[in-house]
């Protein structure tokens, strides 16, 4: 009929087409509404969810549930209606469609309809952001210090005031960049420790400083964040409503190191946080250090020539490192890891467990200061190399060490990195070697080794390994380190929980 002299094969042929193309239309009318259903189903399915909260700010979490709830329904009814609009309007031959450019109707619709939406989602955030900038006034103000990559903390001290600090005021003896000017700053208290205890239940300022580049204070479960932005001091403020543990984050890419810059918050019962504030150390404390007695630490270091050598050079028989051109701070902060089972722990470190046995012999701090100044004061003297390796190809893998331990290995006391030039290559071997396995760096205690465990995975093969030591072996040593007495020293007294 509609075929004119066509035969009836080709009007087949005709209709062939049409057939097909109503298909297709159903398919894909089909396809968009199970977008929509599987989308539906993922939200509502879906393994990731919001961590249960530990602060205060609910109201964060009822503005991501409102704007869920706008955002989802608007995109359920514009699928819906987009699956509809392809199958009533398919191609038939029927009907022609009509080219309309402007609709004032349609866009005032359009327009109130957008209108209210973004007015449903910005309020709820509008006031939840009234409250994160109006800290209550009876908040307790500690701050915390983000350097590449690592965390410090300062609460105030018995004035109830924070000194002045900036960054121009870093030394390795200040990493803080305290004000040693302003009296203020002499009783605040300073952790330097990845680990920073509040009492729960209590509302807090925490004030955000940055000493080198952007870093972010983030805690997913107190629903904070916060950029710390260099030469300015942010804050950001909460009340933390249970006890527990919780990760401090950057969520700012701050560099080749930014997955390591991680620290914890302790929750905890006033009485137990206020036990811990009260063996924190003030910053007057850690700028004192008595005279050392070098002959007393010359007595004392005896015990350890047997194995380190007279003049400290190491033994590889005895497993012994090289000490001379290591700093007090990390000499320190070792054998305070061995004595506290933070390190030397696993039954397999047969080294490490006599070396915590041999920590426990020196407990008095004035012995401790006059056998770390004894060393200090030792030769440097570089270990021989006696590992293979290609240095060139070495250079290269050692450039993300070079921003903690110097371009010539020489370490940076800011940043708690030991010295590596003149170091044992295998001793450096073994070392890298515990900590991709996790018999070093695991303890929860032990942030740096931590950093170093997420490093090393950077080497993945002994052939790399084997280079980077021989660029290592490579870089020169000189001098003492009586220069560095005045940049590396121990707190009188203080020890760090």
């Amino acid at each position: 009929m509609g075929c004119g002299k066509r035969s009836l094969a080709q009007c087949q042929v005709l209709l062939i087409p049409d057939e097909l193309d109503k298909g297709c239309v159903m398919v894909i009318a089909l396809i968009i509404l199970g977008l929509v259903i599987i989308t539906v189903l993922f939200h509502l399915y879906s393994p990731w969810w919001l961590t249960p909260i530990a602060s205060n700010w609910g109201a964060i979490d009822t503005t991501i549930e409102i704007s869920f709830w706008i955002t989802g329904l608007v995109f359920i009814a514009v699928n819906c209606f987009l699956a509809w609009v392809v199958w009533r309007y398919k191609h038939t031959g029927k009907h022609q469609a009509h080219y309309e450019p402007e609709s004032k109707k349609l866009e005032l619709w359009l327009t109130g309809l957008t209108a209210i939406g973004v007015i449903a989602m910005l309020t709820p955030g509008l006031i939840a952001w009234a409250k994160v900038v109006n800290v209550p006034s009876e908040a307790t103000n500690v701050e915390a210090i983000g350097q590449q990559w690592q965390w410090t903390f300062r609460f105030p001290g018995a004035d109830g005031e924070l000194g002045g600090a900036d960054a121009r005021f870093v030394t390795a003896t200040n990493p803080y960049g305290i004000d040693p000017e302003d009296p203020k700053g002499q009783d605040d208290l300073i952790v330097n420790s990845h680990q920073l205890h509040l009492p729960v239940g209590k509302p807090v300022k925490m004030l955000l400083r940055s000493n080198d580049v952007l870093h972010n204070f983030a805690v997913p479960q107190f629903r904070v964040k916060m950029d710390l932005v260099p030469s300015t001091v942010t804050y950001q403020w909460f009340e933390p409503s249970r006890v527990g543990t919780f990760d401090i984050l950057c969520e700012e890419l701050c560099g080749v190191a930014h997955f390591t810059m991680r620290a914890q918050v302790i929750i905890e019962e006033e009485d137990a946080y206020l036990a811990w504030l009260n063996r924190q150390p003030t910053f007057a404390q850690t700028q004192r250090s008595p005279a050392p007695d070098l002959v007393a630490g010359k007595q004392l270091y005896s015990t350890c020539a047997a194995c380190h050598g007279v003049n400290g050079g190491g033994l590889a028989a005895m497993q012994a490192p090289n000490l001379s051109g290591l700093a007090a701070w990390y000499m320190d902060r070792q054998l305070r890891y061995y004595r506290e089972g933070i390190r030397g722990a696993h039954p397999a470190d047969s080294s490490g467990q006599q070396m915590a046995a041999m920590a426990k012999s020196v407990t008095k701090a004035e012995d401790l200061h006059n056998l770390l100044a004894y060393i200090e004061s030792l030769p440097v003297v570089a270990a021989p190399a006696t590992l293979g390796g290609d240095p060139a190809r070495g250079a290269q893998v050692y450039q993300p060490c070079v921003v903690c331990h110097g371009a010539n290995g020489q370490g940076t006391a800011a940043l708690q990195a030991p010295q590596l030039a003149g170091q044992a290559d295998w001793y450096l071997y073994t070392q890298l070697k515990y900590f991709s396995t996790g018999w070093r760096g695991k303890h929860p205690k032990d942030q740096y080794g931590s950093q170093m465990r997420l490093m090393t995975s950077t080497i993945q093969s002994p052939e790399r390994l084997q280079d980077l030591l021989a660029y290592i072996a490579t870089l020169p040593v000189s001098g003492n380190h009586q220069e560095q007495l005045a940049r590396a020293t121990i707190a009188e007294g203080v020890q760090q929980p």
